[in-house]
């Protein structure tokens, strides 16, 4: 088994900032807003605004002529301490959520990040998924129903689901909602959802929500 820690991110880069250079690493990016050119020793991506990238290479970010948000994912050996983006101080950085997983090393592992769209009161019913990730409400408002708990996410907040775990995630009937992810899953999964309803009559039930995944990679462990 590896211990890990998987942190959540939100960087602010103004307009035309220094290049900000990231170490080699299991990671996505999302940019909730802003653009920017990000470049590694194989390509060069540029990413606009709902747009993701998902690798394990030494990265350089280059600012656009906006200022930036973007949300962050590290895979991280449980002993890297967190921190702001590296040697960048005309940026901002808060973290906004970190949690410790396990990962079984008897698995190969992929990290993937996505997207889920819910209409105005739409819900996933009871449900677990193949293996744990942090998630960050985008717009709108979602409730977390799980291990006998129920947390209320709106803009901005994230949250840790465990994977195993079963849970009902009910959204607010005022407005649409959505919800940027980033989880962890063994290889097989490449290409195919992770999404598992604990309950027969669930999963024959109409489905309220809509996905979007943005990328896929194989990761080594930290």
């Amino acid at each position: 088994m590896s211990e890990l820690i998987l942190r959540l991110h939100e960087d602010h880069l103004p307009a035309g900032c220094p290049p900000v250079y990231l170490p080699a690493g299991p990671r996505a990016l999302y940019v909730r807003e802003g653009g920017l050119m990000v470049e590694s020793p194989q390509d060069a991506q540029s990413l606009d605004p709902a747009q993701a990238r998902v690798g394990q290479e030494p990265l350089t970010l280059l600012s656009g002529e906006q200022d930036t948000v973007l949300w962050r994912w590290d895979l991280t050996d449980a002993r890297q301490p967190a921190g702001a983006l590296p040697s960048a101080p005309a940026t901002r950085s808060e973290l906004k959520l970190e949690a410790p997983i396990t990962l079984d090393a008897r698995f190969e592992w992929l990290m993937r990040c996505d997207r889920v769209d819910f209409p105005k009161g739409g819900v996933a019913l009871t449900h677990v998924h193949q293996g744990p990730g942090i998630r960050i409400c985008d717009y709108g408002r979602i409730s977390i129903e799980t291990l006998g708990q129920r947390h209320d996410h709106p803009a901005g907040h994230a949250w840790f689901e465990l994977g195993h775990a079963p849970v009902l995630a009910p959204t607010t009937e005022d407005e649409e909602t959505r919800f940027i992810r980033c989880f962890l899953l063994p290889r097989q999964l490449k290409g195919r959802s992770s999404i598992r309803y604990v309950r027969p009559e669930d999963a024959a039930a109409q489905k309220t929500q809509r996905y979007k995944v943005f990328a896929e990679r194989y990761i080594d462990l930290p």
